[in-house]
């Protein structure tokens, strides 16, 4: 899965052409650049691979997500719909800006069950925020028509999913904001990077002003520039975005051998009658970064997946137990623990996450066992560890 695998010249190169102008920030200094824009470049190359009409570099895969509910005027309050299984910066960015995360099951998609965030919607409900994690995506059509339905945005988290695809369309693209990650471990990496996409003129223009303390980026230097609204530091440097622009152009290459690699695990486990797959919506094309399959009960895949461990086989996980990615072991956001006083909006909408009823996304994650896909092993390395895979499950069984 993770860019750096392959890293090499290209990215070199681009790095080498910031290097050389000496401007490392993505705004001004315009005399000393000798016209390299990395910053800009990526982001045109990201909106038209995408096929949408904008795109809005920042920091992280956090910043992103907090910059698009931030432009979507999601605030104090608001409600906000996520999955179980995600990870924590899906609720860190809501209650970064005042609004309230609400936990809903996850389906056999291993993302938002559309049942569930029907049932979920209040007067409060601003935003359903779809997670497209291991490479997969939500059921986007069900979720687009209830959006539709009661007047909400669909924000899509693809942040573990860029290169997949729903109806033809790049992920990202289908709601109404998009956003990536492209930190050090996702398919395309700039080390440390995210980004917002949308169709959409105002979020991206209040996107822009509020990833730059709200300049409004209107006049010859930064010094005419004015303030429009309240901002934050949200910005990538020239030298994230360098790597990012030759990690992008690299990006089929990057999916052709995860498809390589995810076709031969998959082929191998599909021989094995008691191991079934997630559920892809119909129309959608994953970008295979991870292969994610069930077992017949929770006990059987803590089994394989302890297995896994004592004989060497590294990239497989057993979400459930996991601290980053599952609701049970988030006791920050259980219990509340801030450095500072949530507001008293926040505090009153948050669900008591100790007596949810979640028995439904524990069925699915209980059983569900997720293989990285690396891009550095060979079709032999892949065929070697496909097979012990399936010998770990079928002592199992």
């Amino acid at each position: 899965m993770p860019g750096f695998e392959l890293f090499g010249d290209k990215e070199k190169a681009q790095v080498n052409e910031v290097l050389d102008s000496t401007v490392l920030m993505r705004y001004g200094f315009d005399g000393m650049r000798n016209g390299h824009w990395k910053a800009v470049e990526l982001e045109k190359a990201l909106s038209q691979r995408m096929q949408v009409d904008y795109a809005q570099l920042v920091s992280s895969g956090t910043a992103a997500l907090t910059v698009a509910l931030a432009v979507a005027g999601v605030g104090a309050g608001d409600e906000v719909i996520i999955p179980t299984f995600t990870f924590v910066a899906s609720f860190e960015s809501i209650l970064a800006i005042g609004a309230v995360p609400i936990l809903v099951d996850v389906d056999d998609t291993l993302t938002l069950n559309p049942k569930a965030v029907e049932n979920a919607i209040t007067e409060r409900t601003r935003v359903v925020m779809p997670v497209h994690m291991c490479g997969s995506m939500a059921d986007l059509a069900a979720l687009k028509s209830i959006c539709e339905k009661h007047n909400l945005l669909l924000l899509e988290d693809a942040c573990q999913a860029i290169g997949g695809t729903f109806n033809k369309k790049p992920l990202g693209s289908y709601g109404d904001l998009g956003v990536f990650s492209f930190d050090y471990v996702k398919t395309i990496t700039c080390g440390e990077g995210g980004a917002i996409i949308t169709n959409n003129k105002k979020f991206y223009k209040n996107a822009d002003h509020y990833s730059d303390h709200g300049h409004d980026h209107v006049g010859k230097d930064r010094g005419a520039e004015t303030h429009p609204f309240l901002g934050y530091n949200y910005r990538i440097s020239e030298l994230h975005a360098a790597v990012g622009l030759a990690q992008l152009a690299r990006l089929d290459e990057f999916l052709s051998i995860q498809k390589r690699n995810y076709s031969i695990l998959r082929t191998v486990l599909e021989d094995i009658s008691e191991v079934s797959f997630r559920r892809v919506p119909k129309g959608g094309i994953e970008n295979y970064s991870f292969l994610s399959f069930f077992l017949p009960s929770m006990a059987l895949a803590e089994e394989v997946h302890a297995a896994m461990g004592d004989e060497g086989v590294d990239g497989c996980f057993y979400w459930f137990h996991n601290n980053w990615h599952y609701y049970r072991k988030w006791e920050h956001l259980t219990e509340r623990k801030s450095l500072g006083k949530l507001p008293k909006e926040t505090l009153e909408g948050l669900q008591d996450l100790e007596t949810c009823d979640f028995s439904q996304s524990d069925h699915w994650v209980g059983r569900n066992i997720s293989c990285l896909i690396k891009l550095g092993w060979s079709e032999n390395e892949m065929r070697q560890r496909a097979e012990k895979i399936a010998q770990i499950i079928k002592k199992s069984l």
